[in-house]
């Protein structure tokens, strides 16, 4: 898993840790539809520099139901597809199987039938040697919106307090 820190001043953190023990409902109304808009801003930041040959991996990538624990709301933005680690983080030499490749070598470079085989053994060869570079289209997607996403939820934050205030709580 792969998380971004989100900065909100202690004041608010405070009171939100108040707020869920007094009025956990007007915390959900708050926070869930605004973490719900930062992860959806993370799946689009996320897509967008997503390497891709087929798109599958990209169009894999979705923002799901925030998980609900008794003391925190996380949001989540995924992928089900096991091979997304190794895209991100990169990986160790291992020999990757060649069909996958061959079919890489003709979308993604436009290669000839014959050209390919002989392409795709090459990279093959160099994955079995050094591995692979990590794309970390997750950290630096989350990183892209760490700003946004502290504003969404201090403006959060802030209407909650407002209620809160509001139903003398």
């Amino acid at each position: 898993m792969i998380a971004v820190p989100i900065q909100l001043d202690m004041s608010e953190i405070d009171a939100v840790a108040r707020a869920m023990e007094i009025a956990p409902e007007l915390v959900d109304a708050h926070f869930l539809p605004a973490i719900m808009e930062v992860s959806f801003l993370a799946q689009r930041e996320i897509v967008e520099r997503t390497p891709r040959a087929f798109s599958n991996l990209a169009s894999s990538i979705q923002a799901r139901e925030p998980e609900i624990g008794v003391d925190s709301i996380v949001g989540v933005v995924g992928t089900p597809l096991a091979y997304a680690e190794p895209v991100e983080m990169g990986s160790r030499p291992h020999m990757p199987p060649l069909q996958p490749l061959k079919d890489w070598v003709k979308v993604k470079l436009g290669k000839k039938q014959k050209e390919v085989e002989p392409i795709a053994r090459a990279i093959q060869w160099k994955i079995f040697h050094r591995g692979t570079k990590g794309a970390f289209m997750f950290r630096s997607g989350l990183a892209a919106i760490q700003g946004q996403a502290e504003r969404i939820l201090s403006a959060a934050a802030q209407a909650l307090l407002a209620d809160l205030a509001r139903l003398g709580r």
